[in-house]
C-alpha cells in the first residue's frame, strides 16, 4: 500500500483513578483537525488517520488534562488513559502560540496560560482585566473601550498597536477592528516579547492568542446571569451540538452588558458613561472522514456608549471630586464591529495545510457633536457622523501556512508561511468650534475644521521557524521572516463657517502621498531540557511596529502626509520552566533585555484629538518575571511578579516651540512592578466531587507608573482586593463576587496634555450560572 494510504483507526478508554469511566471529555490530536469526545462508557474512536507519531490530549471538567505521545500503525490502535483530579494536579497546558500546538512547559518563550476554568475564576469580562495576571502586562482605556496595552515597556499608543491581538486565529488589525469583551474562551494565551518572525507588523511586545470554545461531538450549553451595583447587568449564554454525528457541528454564544456608569455630569446631573454591548460568536465546523476539514466563524459586537471619554483636566480634580466631571455636549458612541473567517485545514502524513481567510470592519461615529475641551463651555467640539462612506474601517487578511506530517523525522519541527492583508480606512471628522472658543484662546467662533482622509494600505509576509534537536536534550531554534506593505493616504482640509452647511474654503487642497516599509526579523535561540520537568532557553529577536503617514491636524507645526519609518526591537531573553511534586507546583522565571530604535512617539494635536507620530526616540527596557502555580487537596495559589525598567536613551519631542530631548524619561503606561496573587479554596460536598463551595481572594499591585512622556502625570503604586465566594455545582453556580474592594483611587489612563480617567470604583454583585 502507498505511503500516503496507509491510514490507522485509533481508540480507547479514559478512566479517572479509581478505575470509573469518563464521559464527555474532549479527545484530540495536537496539529490536526482530529478530534471527538468520549461516550458514556468513556471509550472513544477515531478512524481514517494518517499512520505516524501524534500528541494525544486529553480535557474534562473536573480532572487535570494530560497529554500522551503516541504512534499509530497501520489498522486499530487502542489505548487506555488516566485522569486526575484537578484538585490534586494541574494541566498540562498546550500552547498554541507558535501556530502550532505544543505543551507550555517545553516551549522556549514567555507565556502565560490562562484556562477556560481561570478565565472563570478570574471573571475576565475584558482584555483590560488580563492586567497584572501576566507579569509586566497593563492594559486601560479611556472609557471608549480602545485599549492601551503595555507588555515588557513596550506600549500601543497609536491605532498600529504594539501588541498583536489574535482572536481564533484572526489578526485583530488594529485598535477598531477587535472585540475586547471575553466569554466563552477556551483558552487566553499572553506571550511576552517580540513575536514578530511568527507574526509580524505590530507583535514587537508581545501576542495575546484568544481561543473560544468550539461545538464537538457532543451537545453541551450554558447560561450565566450577572447583576451588580452601578446599575450592572450581563448575561451569556451558548450552545454546541452536531448537526450530523462525527461530521458537521455547529456553535453559538452571545454576550449583553449594561451598566448605569460611574461617573457624575455636573452639567445636567445626569450619569455619564452610560453603555451596553451585545456580542455574539457563532461557528459552523466540518470535520469529515477523510484529513480535510474547515471551521466558518462570525463575531459582531454592537457598543453603545452615552458618555465616552469620562474625562477630567487635572490629577488634582479628578481625585479631589471622583468621578464627577462637567461637560455640556453629551452624545451616544456608535461601535459595530464584524469579523468573519473561513479556515480549512488539512491533515498529512508529510505536510500537514492551513489556510485561514478573514474580514473585519468597524463602523464607529457619535450621534451628535462630542465635548472635546471636557468642560461646561460652548467650546470645542468634534462631529464625525458623515454616513456609512465614512469612519468604517476594513480589513481583509489571508494567511496559509506548512508544518510536518505525521510521518516526519521529529528531529526537525518547523512552520512556514505566508501572511497577506488590505485596509482600507476612510476618515471624516469636523472640529467645532463654538460661541465660547476664544474663552480658550480660539482667534475665531463658530466655525469648523473639517479633515477628510483615506488611508490604503496592503502588504504581506513570508516566514519560517524550525526547531532541531542537536542532541536529546539540547534544541537549536532559528527563524526569519520577511514583510513588505505599501501606504497610501490622501487628506483634505476644509474651512466652514457655521451655520453655512457648505465649506467656504479649503486651507489644504486635496493632497495625497504612497510610501513603502520592509522588515526583516529574525530569531536563534537555544532550549536544554535537563530532565523531563525541567527546561532552560535563551533567544534573540527582533520585533516591529509598522510605518504610516502623519495626519492632518489643525497645527501648522505638524505638516501631514509626512512618513514615519516602522520602529523596531531587538530582544534578548532567559527563561527557566520548572515542574516539582507530580506536576504540582509549577515555577517559571524569565530576564529580558530590549533596545527599541525609531520609537514611534505618539502626540495627541488638540483640538482636533489627531495622533501625530513621529520617529523621534530610543527605548531600553529590562526586568525579570516570575510567575507559580499550586494546588493541593483543593487549595489552588497563583503568583505572577513583573518589574520593567524602560527608560528612553533619547528622547527628542516638540515643546513650547522648540525641540527639547526627554533622555532618561520613563516608558509611560508602564508600572515598574506588577504583582498579583490569587488563593483559592475548594470544598467538595460529595466524594465526586460534583458540589463544592469556593472561597477565593485576589490582591493585585502595580507600582509607580507615568501617563506623560514629561512624567508629570504620576500614578503612585497601589493595590486593587477582589473577593468571591459561592456554591459550584455540576449544573448549576451561585457566586457572590466584588472588585476593588478596598476602594482604592487611582488612575488608570490619562491622556498627555492633562485628561485623567479613574480606574473603576468598588463593584459587587452576584452571578448564577446553568450548564447542561
Amino acid at each position: 500500500m502507498p505511503l500516503f494510504a496507509q491510514v490507522s483507526t485509533l481508540s480507547g478508554i479514559i478512566l479517572n483513578a479509581q478505575q470509573l469511566p469518563v464521559s464527555g471529555a474532549s479527545v484530540q490530536l495536537l496539529n490536526t483537525q482530529f478530534s471527538t469526545v468520549t461516550k458514556h462508557d468513556g471509550s472513544f474512536i477515531m478512524e481514517k488517520i494518517p499512520a505516524g507519531s501524534y500528541e494525544l490530549y486529553v480535557e474534562s471538567s473536573g480532572y487535570a488534562s494530560i497529554n500522551k505521545p503516541i504512534h499509530l500503525g497501520k489498522g486499530n490502535n487502542n489505548f487506555e488513559i488516566v485522569v486526575h483530579p484537578s484538585f490534586k494536579q494541574l494541566d498540562e497546558v498546550i500552547i498554541s502560540t507558535q501556530k502550532q500546538d505544543e505543551l507550555q512547559q517545553k516551549a522556549a518563550l514567555s507565556v502565560t496560560t490562562l484556562q477556560a476554568s481561570q478565565v472563570e475564576s478570574y471573571s475576565l469580562w475584558n482584555t483590560n482585566d488580563l492586567t497584572t495576571i501576566a507579569p509586566n502586562l497593563y492594559s486601560a482605556d479611556p472609557g471608549d473601550k480602545r485599549s492601551v496595552t503595555s507588555i515588557r515597556g513596550l506600549v500601543s499608543t497609536s491605532y498600529d498597536p504594539a501588541i498583536a491581538t489574535y482572536v481564533d486565529g484572526v489578526n485583530q488589525f488594529g485598535l477598531d477592528t477587535y472585540i475586547g469583551q471575553l466569554f466563552d474562551i477556551e483558552r487566553i494565551e499572553i506571550a511576552r516579547g517580540p513575536q514578530g518572525t511568527l507574526y509580524g507588523r505590530n507583535a514587537m511586545g508581545g501576542v495575546i492568542n484568544i481561543i473560544s470554545k468550539q461545538p464537538q461531538n457532543n451537545k453541551s450549553g450554558f447560561a450565566e446571569a450577572t447583576v451588580g451595583n452601578w446599575g450592572q447587568q450581563r448575561a451569556t449564554a451558548g450552545i454546541r451540538l452536531p448537526l450530523v454525528n462525527n461530521r458537521l457541528f455547529f456553535g453559538a454564544a452571545a454576550l449583553f452588558e449594561k451598566e448605569a456608569g460611574f461617573y457624575t455630569n455636573n452639567f445636567d446631573n445626569s450619569r455619564y458613561d452610560q453603555q451596553h454591548s451585545i456580542v455574539g460568536n457563532y461557528f459552523l465546523k466540518y470535520s469529515s472522514k477523510t484529513p480535510w476539514g474547515f471551521v466558518l466563524n462570525v463575531k459582531h459586537a454592537a457598543n453603545r456608549n452615552n458618555g465616552a471619554f469620562p474625562l477630567v483636566f487635572g490629577i488634582e480634580e479628578a481625585f479631589k471630586n471622583p468621578y464627577v466631571l462637567n461637560q455640556n455636549k453629551v452624545t451616544k458612541m456608535v461601535d459595530n464591529v464584524f469579523n468573519a473567517s473561513l479556515s480549512f485545514n488539512h491533515t498529512g502524513r508529510l505536510v500537514n495545510f492551513s489556510s485561514q481567510s478573514a474580514y473585519q470592519s468597524n463602523y464607529r461615529y457619535y450621534k451628535s457633536a462630542i465635548d472635546a475641551d471636557f468642560s461646561p463651555l460652548d467650546g470645542i467640539s468634534v462631529f464625525n457622523n458623515y454616513g456609512k462612506d465614512w469612519n468604517k474601517v476594513k480589513v481583509w487578511t489571508q494567511e496559509i501556512t506548512f508544518s510536518p506530517g505525521a510521518s516526519i523525522n521529529k528531529k526537525i519541527n518547523w512552520k512556514a508561511g505566508t501572511y497577506l492583508f488590505y485596509q482600507h480606512s476612510p476618515t471624516k471628522q469636523a472640529t467645532l468650534f463654538g460661541a465660547d472658543a476664544p474663552l480658550l484662546d480660539v482667534p475665531d467662533k463658530d466655525f469648523s475644521i473639517i479633515n477628510t482622509t483615506t488611508s490604503n494600505a496592503k502588504g504581506g509576509a513570508l516566514y519560517a521557524q524550525a526547531d532541531y534537536k542537536l542532541t536529546q536534550n539540547w534544541k537549536f531554534i532559528i527563524g526569519a521572516r520577511y514583510d513588505f506593505e505599501k501606504r497610501e493616504q490622501s487628506i483634505l482640509g476644509e474651512y466652514q463657517k457655521d451655520p453655512d452647511p457648505n465649506p467656504a474654503f479649503a486651507f489644504q487642497p486635496d493632497t495625497s502621498a504612497t510610501a513603502t516599509f520592509t522588515a526583516f526579523s529574525p530569531k536563534i535561540g537555544f532550549a536544554f531540557y535537563p530532565s523531563l520537568t525541567n527546561t532552560l532557553f535563551v533567544t534573540f529577536s527582533k520585533g516591529f511596529r509598522a510605518g504610516g503617514f502623519t495626519p492632518l491636524s489643525s497645527d501648522p507645526s505638524q505638516p501631514p502626509l509626512y512618513p514615519f519609518r516602522p520602529e523596531k526591537s531587538n530582544a534578548f531573553e532567559a527563561g527557566s520552566k520548572n515542574t516539582f511534586f507530580n506536576n504540582k507546583l509549577v515555577v517559571n522565571l524569565s530576564l529580558f533585555y530590549s533596545k527599541v530604535t525609531d520609537v514611534q512617539v505618539a502626540t495627541l494635536v488638540l483640538p482636533d484629538a489627531v495622533t501625530i507620530t513621529k520617529n523621534t526616540g530610543k527605548l531600553t527596557s529590562k526586568g525579570v518575571e516570575l510567575e507559580a502555580r499550586t494546588v493541593l487537596n483543593g487549595f489552588e495559589a497563583e503568583y505572577s511578579f513583573g518589574f520593567t525598567n524602560a527608560k528612553y536613551d533619547n528622547l527628542k519631542i516638540a515643546q513650547n516651540g522648540s525641540e527639547t530631548n526627554k533622555k532618561g524619561a520613563h516608558q509611560v503606561f508602564t508600572p515598574d512592578v506588577t504583582s498579583m496573587l490569587a488563593a483559592q479554596y475548594s470544598f467538595a460536598f460529595n466524594k465526586m466531587g460534583t458540589a463544592k463551595l469556593l472561597l477565593r481572594s485576589e490582591w493585585r499591585f502595580l507600582g509607580k507608573q507615568y501617563f506623560d512622556l514629561d512624567n508629570s502625570i504620576i500614578q503612585n503604586p497601589y493595590s486593587v482586593i477582589n473577593a468571591k465566594a459561592g456554591i459550584i455545582g455540576k449544573s448549576l453556580s451561585f457566586l457572590l463576587w466584588a472588585r476593588n474592594l478596598n476602594s482604592a483611587e487611582y488612575i488608570s489612563f490619562a491622556y498627555d496634555f492633562g485628561a485623567v480617567h479613574l480606574g473603576n470604583p468598588k463593584t459587587i454583585g452576584a452571578t448564577i450560572a446553568a450548564r447542561f
